[in-house]
This record gives structure tokens, sequence and C-alpha cells, in this order.
């Protein structure tokens, strides 16, 4: 019965390396969390602003573990919306929408922004971003090679 769900799907780990190449970023490491249902990216800072009449976020970030390298980011909001993390506790959270890169893949994702400083991973991929892509097999891990991002024209 399990082949049959996750036939046509690739099989991943439980935690992978991706990109978000709208975003700038080329690598990072993510955890993925079928108990979690929105994805989750760390941001250092966060700063909400407006353009041409939308709100904007712009948030910082460190990437890399050894030598972390400061991005700066700008995205539009998508929205606010209510978050219960692992514990319990509700938050308000800013979500963006990103295309990830993954397993030579790529797909748009809602992405809630928070303080995952104290998270082994800076990014968790949840299960509205997993579901009818991918099947996770959680005695695995680092199943994909690294992402190769292609730089996108800015114009």
């Amino acid at each position: 019965m399990a082949d049959l769900i996750t036939a046509g799907l690739i099989t991943l780990g439980w935690r992978e390396r991706l990109a978000l190449p709208q975003l700038g970023i080329g690598l990072l490491k993510a955890k993925l969390d079928t108990g979690a249902r929105s994805s989750a990216l760390h941001v250092d800072t966060l700063e909400e602003f407006h353009r041409d009449g939308a709100t904007w976020l712009r948030f910082t970030m460190h990437v890399g573990r050894r030598q972390p390298v400061e991005v700066c980011c700008e995205a539009p909001a998508l929205d606010r919306r209510t978050v219960t993390d692992t514990g319990g506790r509700r938050t308000e959270r800013w979500f963006i929408r990103s295309e990830v890169q993954l397993a030579g893949r790529h797909f748009s994702v809602d992405i809630n922004l928070t303080d995952r400083r104290h998270m082994l991973f800076p990014m968790l991929l949840g299960r509205s971003a997993l579901s009818g892509r991918f099947a996770v097999d959680p005695a695995r891990s680092y199943t994909q090679s690294r992402p190769l991002t292609v730089a996108t024209d800015p114009s």
C-alpha cells in the first residue's frame, strides 16, 4: 500500500540541501518535516516597508556554518498568519512566497519568516511544500547532490 502512495514521487531524507534562488541563497540545509504544515526560514532581522503601494519585507540571515555570510533579502509580503509551534505556542508571522530548488525541481512555497537561531537547520520544509512532490524516508539524509542554481535575469 505504501508503494502505491509514493509511486512516482522522489524519495528524500529527513534533511536535504536546497536553494532559494529568488532570495539569492544558493545552498541551505533544511529539515523536511511532514509534521509541520508550513515551511519556515530563519531570519536575523526583519523589517516591513512599502513599495508601489504594496507591503514588502526586508530581512537578513547568515548562510553557512564555518564562515557565515550575511545575506540581505527583499520579498513582497504574502500575508500574516497565525502559526502554532511544536510547543503549542501561537504567534503571528509574516509569510512570503519564494521558489525552492530541490532534487532538480523548482516550485513555489509559502514560507514564514521567524527566529530559528536555536534550531539545527535554518529552514524547515513543511508538508504543504512536500505533498504531491516528494516522499520522506526518515532513515535517510542528504540523498540529493547540492543544488546547482542558475543565475536569474533581474529584469
